[in-house]
């Protein structure tokens, strides 16, 4: 059986409103998600939301509701703006889903009767904002807890500990071994670096638990009951829970096939979550409940959208709202710019000002413009109907085996490095290209001359073929805009609104048939004026 392309991103954690990190998360995993569906493959795109833990549990209590309605409401919110945003996911995670808290509960059952998870008191400094237990490396060159962890108190408590520290050695060497293949561990390379500076420093295991007489709001251990599983076991877990994974299965290789065809997975993460949860513990527990090292997942790891250079926060007060930006734009005028705006790994600077004018410059001015041209020429002086003649023109070749082969060619590499930004710049290039050779051959100087109708019907020919192959590349980052060029080209109008619309394979010069009518263009992407 095939494999299936299974893309995950880090579940949102329901204690307030999404914002534009989060909204820059899922169009980057629903674009990549696209794109091997567009390449024929099987695709399973898992999102959710992590709905427990001591944080939602104060913010339903300060809003006089149950934790479980508060998730309710919260949770409403980002399935409202993935929608709005064409986010086409086929999983869709809750952590308060009966089925992962089976399987939650299954795994720690079973590394508790492996002796992987013991108990034990702990005193020390604890961040309440954190919901942590500090150490001497958080105190900062004054010997004092910074503003970034809030209240800090001293406290002795009892709790559960996963045995971490064992598998140290473990993780390093898979770093390295994966580092050596096409597969490495975590993407971009300098995030694989600081991952493994990080698990150097390990020392210690893992807190596991919370008590129920201050956290009641979470997974209950199932070997003692005064006791909820603290965050790693629950919101990680989500990954496998959600593909069909069964706890109750020793070995990897006694998993379900609908699991196993599955995993492992390329998950989207933001940089501050690399470490320690996904790029450690992950790891780690993985590794302890029996997962061959050909089965750890590949991380991708994005950087912050900053606004003037800092960090966007509630506490700051400089969130942006996606929403508001999908309303007053468009969802393809925003999904361009989180697409555009930032290379894979690094940070940008959020500008709404940049947003109009990417839009402008590479959607309106570049590819509207060319779509609204070639149709207006195509009606104007051949009736609608596209002729293929094969005029011997040098130029026009070059066109069609340099610059559209080159195109594909490129876009496939980009995409398939994860490179969306370069992948739409080539898209842009060669948008470009043909917004110029229309003033290279001046079809209206051809129209007056009979004996230039071939090069004429050759040129526009190429015209609507580069918009063809043009929406195919596009689909992926602009689904909607990729149905209005085909509309608007007449081409598989029988699949008008479906994803199977759209196809790799047909990105191959010369599809569009000799004799071809075309429709009459309508504004693609109307001009913002500010």
């Amino acid at each position: 059986m095939s494999k299936t392309f299974y893309i995950t991103t880090a579940i949102d954690y329901t204690n307030s409103a999404p914002h534009i990190g989060h909204a820059y998360e899922k169009v980057l995993a629903d674009v990549i998600a696209r794109y091997h569906r567009l390449k024929g493959e099987e695709v399973f795109f898992l999102t959710g939301v992590d709905q427990h833990g001591q944080k939602v549990q104060q913010s339903a209590a300060k809003a006089g509701v149950p934790p479980a309605e508060f998730v309710k409401g919260i949770t409403q919110k980002f399935v409202d703006l993935w929608k709005k945003l064409d986010v086409k996911y086929d999983g869709w995670a809750e952590t308060i889903d009966p089925h992962h808290k089976k399987v939650v509960q299954g795994m720690l059952q079973r590394l508790f009767d492996e002796g992987q998870i013991y108990k034990d008191k702990q005193s020390g400094y604890y961040s309440v904002r954190q919901e942590q237990f500090l150490t001497d490396k958080e105190r900062g060159p004054n010997g004092e807890f910074g503003p970034e962890w809030g209240q800090v108190e001293f406290r002795e408590e009892e709790n559960y500990y996963f045995r971490l520290e064992q598998y140290k050695q473990w993780l390093l060497d898979l770093i390295d071994k994966r580092a050596k293949t096409e597969c490495p561990f975590v993407i971009p390379d300098f995030r694989e670096t600081e991952l493994r500076n990080a698990v150097e420093k390990l020392s210690g295991d893992l807190c596991i638990s919370r008590p129920k007489s201050r956290l009641n709001w979470g997974i209950e251990l199932p070997f003692d009951r005064d006791y909820v599983n603290y965050v790693w076991f629950d919101a990680l877990s989500n990954y496998i829970s959600f593909a069909g994974y069964d706890p109750s299965l020793s070995t990897f290789d006694s998993q379900p096939s609908t699991f196993r065809d599955k995993w492992p997975a390329v998950q989207i993460i933001g940089k501050d979550i690399l470490i320690p949860a996904h790029g450690i513990y992950w790891p780690i527990m993985l590794h302890a409940i029996g997962f061959p090292d050909d089965a750890m997942p590949q991380l991708l790891v994005h950087g912050w959208w900053n606004l003037g250079g800092a960090k966007m926060s509630k506490t700051a007060g400089n969130v942006v709202d996606p929403d508001a930006l999908a309303d007053k734009y468009g969802a393809d005028a925003l999904r361009y710019y989180l697409m555009s705006d930032i290379a894979m790994g690094k940070d940008s600077d959020f500008s709404e000002e940049r947003l109009v004018t990417r839009y402008n410059s590479d959607l309106a001015n570049s590819i509207g413009n060319l779509l609204n041209r070639a149709l207006n020429m195509s009606d104007r002086y051949c009736h609608n109907t596209l002729a293929n003649s094969g005029v011997d023109d040098i130029q026009l070749q070059k066109w069609s085996e340099r610059g559209a082969g080159e195109l594909h060619t490129n876009y496939s590499m980009r995409m398939e490095a994860f490179e969306i930004d370069a992948a739409l710049m080539r898209i842009s290039a060669y948008s470009t290209f043909c917004n110029v050779a229309i003033e290279a051959f001046e079809p209206w100087k051809l129209a007056k001359d009979t004996n230039k109708k071939p090069i004429l019907e050759g040129v526009l020919y190429h015209l609507a073929e580069s918009l063809r192959i043009i929406a195919i590349l596009i689909s992926p980052m602009l689904p909607k805009a990729a149905h209005g060029i085909f509309d608007q080209l007449n081409w598989k109008m029988e699949l008008s609104g479906k994803e199977e619309r759209f196809s790799l394979k047909d990105a191959d010069w010369g599809k569009l048939p000799d004799g071809h009518l075309v429709g009459k263009p309508v504004p693609l992407f109307p001009r913002i004026e500010t």
